[in-house]
């Protein structure tokens, strides 16, 4: 149950916080279901004061390619205000001076023609005709706003006036296409033509205003109804300007005229279309051309809202909505300026998001609760009944009130709540790959879990012997550096730099025993087979000294570390057969190994502080290592072991081992190292004191000072006879 109780939480959250990539489809499925309820359900046409006046393919045929000249465009707009239209609204916008116009063309013949230049510049100006007349008669020029490139400062033809917080969420624009500016001032009327549609390029929402800076600025249809109705102002009401809403300065309506128009937080309208309405269009060529009288023009256009836009081949404007794919643009401006007209709004209330959240966690833990007392069948009998009673009451209060309530948040938890609740059984039946999972997810790399997990059959659970490689690693003073730190900042040092030092090792296919305080505990080639241990161990071994100088100068930095100055390690490599399994007691087991290998990597590690070497390594491990950069160290007797072993340091990979340079002081360190054996102490000094400063380089100093001691010592007095050149350790 707590699974499906997280899932029906989650997407509770999902609903509330704007998660990328979850939050986007959760919308787009409300969408569909708010565009399923349009097609079934649309608006039913009235015939409302508003016409549409379509520059088609016939218009263009008839009379021109677009652009007209500017004096097409002033008979169009003196015919319609002439019929007596309420409002000319154009869907186009004229940001170019008139090509055709008689001072353009002035222009082009002055250098050839300079008679009929001046004799054009004496005619009139297309532009300023058609101003004249967009002056004369309501009109309502457009301009787009856009986010980035070269563009205009707008202002708006009316007061917008703001009720309450400036809008905050009210799409906010850079710049401006703006009509040429003769045409822009004369106009009684500028809106935005500009809609953004949803990102599967449906429009459902027309926006009714928008702003440039703090310069806020109607929309088209918004602008014709206000130049309609003859009034000077825009009221815009935002939610601490009402009793509505939610977050401050969400827009709640707006309000032109007697008419208040619900809104969403962006100030846009929801759209309810109709379907195809012949009679709202009427091609533009039948008015040009004279085919309509004076008593067919006023019975069309008196006292109407016209939108002037095209349908043409080449400046079609189609967008998308619900009800059709390729719907001319003009007409969503027509059909908002319609519902404002009719009020007849599609509304989603201020109360709707709680609702859904309510609805969500009621019937989604509802039923994660009841499952597994109901089964699965009544269980699913139950959510079906569920979903069917939501969907319902949402197309209810679509098709009766208008209002968009969104029933796919509570029944998409129903699904998910009923659907965790049933795979549990499944998961049930997958424990034991579960507990695999869980006994070996932190301490293998996660291509060897996945591995065991397909195959259990390769997973000994018992103790086995394998030929294994150990690796000790323990920081140099650590008991000092707990006396400076209180135990908070200990643990926070320790996963600091533990964390990385195990992504080192599992990267290599290790497997982590255990740690031990400061120390790390890990072996390779078990449970799974690792042809590569010896190298994979090295090259870790190598990586984990390379990365604590990495932290050493990071940390430091860091305040969320305290990391104890300079931070050393050393580390203990061996390799040979140990015993590997599941250990421990009936109680609790533990995946480990034992074994003289595992003893004498841990002394080994030991050695590394006497050495003065960061990494020391076993005879054995050593003599697979041949392409690495080793040399010995000494032969020692550690302690709780009778036999003395060679141990080596490890200095570097391939890279260093066919170095010249260090190929020649490894040659001569094992002569020296020969000389000291067979007790010929001058050319033991000899050779330790000509390798000083190479020593060094290779961070042996300590080395070299320790047979320093020893080589003066046997001078002063010979060892006795059954010297063997063996170092006895005296400590651990």
């Amino acid at each position: 149950m707590i699974p499906g109780v997280v899932v029906i939480l989650l997407i509770a959250f999902f609903q509330t916080v704007d998660v990328p990539v979850v939050t986007p489809v959760l919308q787009r499925v409300g969408h569909t279901v708010f565009d399923a309820y349009q097609r079934i359900s649309p608006r039913p046409y009235e015939d409302a004061p508003v016409r549409v006046v379509d520059i088609d393919e016939e218009t263009i045929r008839r009379f021109g390619q677009w652009p007209w000249p500017r004096t097409d465009l002033a008979r169009l707009t003196m015919a319609l205000g002439e019929a007596g239209a309420a409002a000319i609204a154009y869907d186009i916008v004229f940001s170019e001076k008139d090509r055709t116009s008689p001072h353009e063309l002035a222009r082009r013949f002055e250098a050839t023609d300079p008679k009929a230049a001046q004799v054009l510049a004496e005619l009139p100006d297309n532009d300023e005709q058609f101003a004249r007349v967009v002056e004369y008669y309501p009109t309502v020029l457009g301009f787009f706003l856009a986010q980035g490139g070269a563009g205009a400062k707008v202002e708006p033809k009316a007061g917008m006036v703001v009720l309450g917080t400036p809008p905050r969420s009210v799409r906010n624009f850079r710049t401006a296409i703006a009509p040429v500016p003769v045409l822009l001032n004369a106009a009684q009327g500028a809106a935005s033509l500009s809609i953004v549609p949803d990102e599967d390029s449906i429009i459902r929402r027309a926006p009714l205003i928008q702003r440039q800076g703090k310069t806020m600025l109607p929309g088209l249809s918004l602008e014709a109804i206000r130049l309609a109705f003859q009034t000077d102002s825009v009221m815009i009401k935002t939610t601490d300007g009402s009793a509505e809403g939610s977050a401050p300065g969400d827009v709640v309506s707006v309000k032109v005229g007697d008419i208040e128009i619900p809104t969403n937080a962006e100030g846009e309208l929801w759209m309810h279309y109709t379907r195809d309405v012949p009679e709202r269009v009427v091609p533009a060529w039948k008015i040009m051309s004279g085919k309509l009288d004076a008593e067919a023009m006023s019975q069309l256009f008196a006292g109407r809202i016209v939108f002037v836009g095209t349908s043409a081949i080449g400046l079609r404007d189609l967008r998308s909505t619900p009800l059709n794919e390729g719907e001319m643009g003009v007409i969503v401006h027509a059909e908002a300026a319609e519902q404002m007209i009719l009020r007849k709004f599609l509304y989603r209330p201020d109360w709707a998001v709680g609702l859904e959240r309510t609805l969500l966690l009621v019937t989604g833990l509802g039923l994660v609760l009841l499952l597994p007392r109901l089964g699965a069948v009544w269980g699913a009998i139950l959510g079906l009944f569920a979903i069917t009673l939501m969907a319902g009451a949402s197309w209810y209060a679509f098709t009766e009130w208008g209002y968009l309530l969104n029933p796919t948040w509570p029944i998409i938890g129903l699904v998910f709540g009923y659907l965790i609740v049933t795979v549990l059984t499944f998961y049930l039946e997958e424990r034991k790959r579960a507990y695999i999972h869980r006994a070996f997810d932190r301490y293998l790399a996660p291509e060897l879990v996945k591995r065991i997990a397909d195959d259990p059959s390769r997973l000994n659970l018992g103790g086995e012997e394998r030929d294994m490689t150990v690796l000790f690693c323990d920081v140099r003073s650590f008991s000092s550096i707990s006396e400076g730190l209180s135990p908070d900042e200990i643990i926070r040092f320790l996963i600091a730099f533990l964390t990385p030092m195990t992504d080192l090792l599992i990267a290599r296919k290790a497997t982590i025993d255990k740690y031990i305080g400061d120390a790390i505990l890990a072996f390779w080639n078990a449970p799974l087979d690792d042809p590569d241990q010896d190298t994979n161990a090295a090259r870790s071994a190598l990586a984990m000294v390379a990365k604590l100088e990495q932290l050493n100068a990071e940390m430091p930095m860091r305040e969320d570390v305290v990391w104890p100055g300079e931070v050393r390690i050393g580390i203990g490599l061996n390799a040979g057969r140990c015993c590997v399994g599941n250990m421990g007691s009936e109680q609790r087991l533990s995946y480990s190994l034992i074994g003289d290998t595992v003893n004498l990597a841990s002394r080994i590690e030991g050695l590394t502080k006497y050495y003065g070497v960061q990494i020391a390594i076993g005879s054995s491990l050593a003599a697979s290592l041949a392409s690495f950069a080793t040399i010995q160290l000494d032969l020692v007797r550690v302690v709780g072991r009778d036999t003395a072993e060679a141990v080596y340091a490890l200095l570097g990979d391939e890279t260093l081992a066919e170095n010249e340079a260090f190929r020649k002081f490894a040659a001569e360190h094992a002569e020296m190292f020969a000389a000291y054996r067979s007790q010929d102490w001058d050319e033991a000094e000899r050779i330790r004191k000509a390798l000083l400063d190479r020593a060094a380089e290779y961070g042996l100093t300590r080395l070299y000072d320790i047979y320093g001691e020893r080589i003066a010592a046997y001078m002063l007095k010979n060892p006795d006879k059954n010297w063997d050149g063996v170092y006895t350790a005296e400590s651990k």
